[in-house]
């Protein structure tokens, strides 16, 4: 062993054998205290030769000097028995105590492996240690579904980023394979299109991240004003799409922040444009944003992973993160997104926001 490693190590006293030696060195003071105590009792003794109650007994009495040292040579005996039993009953008990400990050890050593499918699943009585069992197997299971979605997140991200590219691809091949047969204008128009969708889910994932790494200062912030701003763009594309676009506003004032708000409105009701029926309706009232759109019969299971990034990509057109980003924004100002799947059909999103405190 090297002189550095001579320094730098220490011995290593588990909890358990530290309890043991918790417990032999109580036993050992315990029968120490009532050693003293009975010895303190011996010594107030008359220092006198004792003798039989029967005079015609004649066999020799201790003398207070022979039994004090009786006293002291049992006590002896006593306390190194003591401190066997200590020893040996501590390391039992200890080990039984911190078993479940093992197992949590176990466990958070299979997690910083990688696993996260296992749980702890301590039982029996309620103590400290079932609560951290119970804590570290709810961790487990938040981590395992977090890295679930992270993955998806990252194999459906790396796939829709990858299209718009291949398409552009394509057309530039065609195009170079025959260019004397090639309308220019509708390609370069298409090609437009291709490398905006591209920009456009770039600029989404750098606003889903921007969101995630910084706090968000708010401020009252009226939801019907917030409407009225988007409404014009909204109308015009409704109107492009055929859809009967409605609006029930009434004065609802929030916490939040403006810019972001207006995106949560826009993102909540282009998508149902783009992905419903014939009709939306957008109704505000106080400390609400509920956004209707009829359509289709849509699973209720499927709606609930709308909110996941890119779902909207495998259950219709879209690359799937508006409504992504409204959770997000939801959750940066302290409110609640519900998504709830029509009987008649299409799709109800409801924003539930702390209301502002106005003071008057």
């Amino acid at each position: 062993m090297s002189d550095e490693r001579l320094m730098t190590w220490r011995p290593r006293l588990t909890v358990r054998l530290r309890l043991t030696l918790s417990y032999a060195g109580l036993l050992v003071v315990a029968g120490a205290v009532v050693a003293c105590i009975i010895w303190l009792v011996f010594r107030i003794v008359p220092n006198y030769p004792l003798t039989a109650a029967n005079p015609r007994d004649q066999q020799p009495a201790p003398t207070r000097g022979e039994i004090l040292h009786l006293v002291v040579t049992l006590s002896g005996w006593a306390l190194g028995v003591l401190a066997i039993i200590g020893l040996v009953g501590g390391w039992f008990l200890a080990g039984r105590m911190l078993k479940p400990l093992q197992d949590i050890t176990a466990a958070a050593r299979k997690a910083a492996s990688g696993s996260l499918d296992h749980r702890i699943g301590l039982t029996g009585i309620r103590d400290e240690f079932t609560d951290l069992s119970d804590t570290f197997d709810e961790m487990l299971e938040r981590l395992q579904r977090s890295f679930e979605q992270y993955r998806r997140f990252a194999a459906n991200a790396s796939h829709e980023l990858r299209t718009p590219h291949a398409v552009m691809k394509t057309m530039l091949d065609v195009a170079q394979a025959d260019p004397e047969h090639q309308d220019v204008p509708q390609l370069v128009k298409r090609l437009a299109e291709t490398n905006q969708r591209g920009i456009n889910i770039v600029e989404t994932l750098l606003s889903l991240t921007a969101l995630s790494n910084r706090e968000v200062e708010l401020d009252p912030v009226d939801l019907a004003t917030v409407l009225r701003s988007a409404w014009p763009a909204l109308s015009s594309e409704a109107a492009e799409a055929g859809v009967r676009l409605s609006s029930e506003p009434q004065e609802a004032v929030v916490e939040g922040n403006d810019v972001l708000l207006h995106q949560l409105v826009t993102n909540l009701v282009q998508n149902a444009i783009r992905h419903g029926g014939g009709a939306v309706v957008v109704t505000v009232a106080r400390g609400s944003l509920v956004v209707r759109n009829d359509g289709a019969v849509l699973d209720p299971a499927v709606v609930r992973t709308f909110v996941e990034p890119f779902a909207k990509s495998r259950y219709g057109a879209g690359h799937g993160l508006g409504l992504a980003l409204v959770d997000r924004i939801v959750e940066v100002h302290h409110g609640r997104l519900e998504l709830v799947a029509n009987v008649d059909g299409g799709l109800t999103a409801t924003v539930v926001l702390p209301e502002a405190r106005i003071d008057t």
